[in-house]
């Protein structure tokens, strides 16, 4: 193992494994965040409010 990290920089692995999984968190938090439960929440995608509170989910 100590031949692998011999070759490969650690501070560098270390950073881009940070970097993806920050970048799929986000990726996964406006999925999230522009499904209709919680889009008009936020205002961002309809104009006319389609999930009223208490409503469930799917129906």
């Amino acid at each position: 193992m100590h031949k692998i990290w011999m070759v490969i920089d650690a501070r560098r692995v270390g950073f881009l494994g940070a970097a993806g999984v920050v970048a799929v968190a986000a990726v996964i938090h406006f999925a999230v965040l522009s499904s209709p439960r919680y889009c008009d929440h936020l205002g961002w995608c309809a104009t006319t409010p389609t999930f009223v509170p208490g409503q469930r989910v799917g129906g």
